[in-house]
């Protein structure tokens, strides 16, 4: 994994220690005299989170240069508000001016920075001169109240017309006083510790293989605090405990990365995650290729997508390039290789939760077979459902989230399913049973509660929950066939289609669609009934078919009796052909893989009455 950033910081970035690219949203704006003209907002202004302005090639300080050597140190250039300003929003009775020692030390700290620099960039003078004067930091922090910034939003200079953090006059000085910094300490006190004598010695690059001196402590990943990340950013590679080290090795030695190793695959997560990362139910996929690609080629963008946006279905664009790839149309595409790391945080530290790379043309194939078996007709009969993004079919292993329920607390009990069900994306894995164990119940509940029933009645949240049973049908089909198919048989691919299968081998199947027509003929009868059979008996009927549908079979004629001869006739065509189909009887009992099929056979039976008129043939 970490050869692979190293390329594709090398191919994209420009990877160089003390340098790293940062999201600023604010700017002071002053003249080349040092005269204070207001403050702007950067980056998308209309945006609900508006992350700022991207500038490429920022100075950066590393955690152990910032707090080694006894003093108190700020970042360069570019850093937070309460920094640059000695900006907090609560300190009302001081014009929002922070009375905290430690801020008010760094913010000298920075001012020297710009002064010291000036020698290279003499606007840099300027800027210093701004924000030395109490009367214009008063006005900074108003005018950041007035914008409702907070403390720790990055801040910069535009001086003139232009932004310093883009010109690269100061570079050249910059990294002339990063090397006086690792000095601090033995200036100060020259006892040597174990980690100085371990990274004092050259050893080999665990990312490059070449031999170099090792970075003590690795640098921050940042981007993952939606999935339990610090604000701050967490570590990759970390030894901060005894337990985690041996041979006498200490720090991240026990890992040996150079400085300019890490700085690439930093940077290239980095980037990763800002421009090519989604979140799946509590995780984040990062995703790239060997070869850049189009957008509208990349295969792993499509199990995101929003369907409602998109101009050809999923299923159809994988098929498509698929069959480009095979006919050397694409030939572009041909020995293009995918990466996907699956990562989440957890105190202060990058959990690295599945990692998978291979070719792109298996990619195409497995996305295009993941549509494929998942596609089920939809809940009114018609053609075979768009397929919502992954995410989506992740989450409908779940209860309804509750109001104000934090996400995490909601994602928690489905932790495992969400990895294997995205390996069954890409790799063309089989879905686990846990799937199956965790969606029967849930599905039968859903069915015996008559929660669709009376939102389909009522107008009211009808698509959402058409389309989360509509999803938790296709998964049912998806387990199944690909069961078989990882078993060597194709049984379950050729009888379980999107559509009713009237000629499904399963008895299993056909009691569903038993239990379907049985709760039609009552429908038909008796329009106004209240808690109909499907709310008594599904469950029931699921788990003890034979004790429950031979019984409602019987009730059947009672309803029969009250329809119009040629609805009646019809109905009884229907039940005879169902029966006719279960061959030796119903089964006593149906175990959890058997009660799957039984609400396939249930919900297609339904969706065929649905599309054909049903009762008004």
């Amino acid at each position: 994994m970490l050869q692979s950033l190293l390329k594709y910081a090398k191919d994209n970035l420009e990877p160089e220690p003390g340098f790293t690219s940062k999201e600023v949203r604010w700017a002071v704006i002053c003249g080349r005299d040092g005269k204070y003209q207001g403050v702007i907002e950067l980056g998308d202004v209309s945006a609900k989170k508006n992350p700022g302005r991207t500038f490429p090639k920022c100075p950066d300080l590393s955690q152990p240069e910032l707090v080694s050597g006894g003093e108190t140190r700020s970042h360069f250039l570019v850093a937070n508000t309460e920094v640059v300003a000695l900006y907090d929003p609560k300190e009302e009775g001081t014009g929002y001016v922070t009375l905290a020692k430690n801020a008010h030390a760094k913010h000298e700290f920075f001012v020297s920075l710009l002064r010291q620099a000036s020698s290279d960039t003499t606007e840099l003078s300027a800027a210093a001169d701004c924000i030395s004067n109490p009367d214009v930091i008063n006005q900074i922090c108003v005018a950041l109240k007035k914008n409702k910034a907070k403390p720790s939003d990055q801040i910069t200079f535009n001086i003139g017309i232009a932004f310093p953090v883009e010109s690269s006059q100061w570079h050249e000085w910059w990294r002339n006083f990063r090397q006086t910094l690792s000095g601090t300490r033995s200036q100060k006190n020259t006892k040597t510790t174990r980690a100085d004598k371990t990274t004092a010695a050259l050893m080999r690059c665990l990312a490059s293989g070449e031999l170099a001196k090792p970075l003590p402590t690795h640098l921050k990943i940042k981007g993952l605090l939606d999935v339990g990340g610090l604000q701050s950013g967490d570590t990759l590679i970390g030894f901060d405990k005894d337990a985690f080290c041996s041979y006498n090795l200490r720090q991240s030695a026990n890992a040996a990365v150079s400085e300019q190793a890490a700085t690439a695959y930093r940077d290239a997560l980095n980037d990763l995650i800002k421009k090519n990362s989604d979140v799946l139910a509590g995780i984040k996929i990062v995703h790239w290729f060997k070869e850049k690609i189009e957008p509208a080629d990349d295969p792993l963008s499509w199990l995101q997508e929003d369907p409602n946006l998109q101009q050809v279905a999923a299923e159809e664009r994988a098929r498509e390039l698929l069959n480009s790839v095979r006919t050397g149309k694409r030939i572009d595409l041909l020995n293009n290789r995918y990466y996907a790391a699956t990562l989440s945080g957890a105190a202060g530290r990058v959990m690295v939760r599945d990692w998978m790379e291979g070719a792109f043309q298996e990619l195409v194939q497995n996305v295009s077979l993941w549509f494929e078996d998942l596609a089920i007709v939809d809940y009114f009969g018609k053609s075979p459902i768009k397929w919502p993004k992954l995410e989506t079919v992740v989450t409908s292993l779940l209860l309804p989230r509750k109001p104000k329920q934090e996400y995490r607390d909601w994602v928690a009990p489905i932790g495992p399913a969400r990895m294997e069900l995205w390996q069954a994306a890409v790799r063309g894995a089989g879905i686990p049973h846990a799937v199956v164990s965790r969606l029967v119940p849930l599905h039968n509940a859903f069915v015996s509660n008559g929660t669709l029933e009376t939102a389909l009645k009522t107008n009211e949240k009808a698509g959402l929950f058409t389309s989360l049973l509509q999803t938790r049908m296709g998964l049912l089909k998806a387990y199944h066939i690909r069961k078989h198919r990882i078993n060597g048989g194709n049984l379950m691919n050729a009888t379980l289609k999107p559509g009713l299968n009237e000629d499904h081998p399963s008895s299993a199947y056909h009691c569903g669609r038993l239990m379907a027509v049985l709760a039609d003929v009552q429908r038909a009868a008796l329009p106004d009934v209240g808690a109909g059979i499907v709310q008594r008996y599904y469950a029931a009927a699921s788990t003890t078919p034979a004790l429950i549908l031979g019984r409602l079979t019987r009730l059947s004629q009672f309803h029969l009796s009250k329809l119009e001869t040629p609805l009646a006739r019809w109905y009884e065509k229907r039940l005879s052909n169902i029966w006719a189909r279960l061959g030796d009887g119903i089964p006593r009992t149906l175990d959890l893989e058997k009660q799957s099929l039984f609400a396939l056979g249930y919900y297609q039976q339904m969706a065929f009455r649905k599309d054909k008129g049903g009762e008004d043939e």
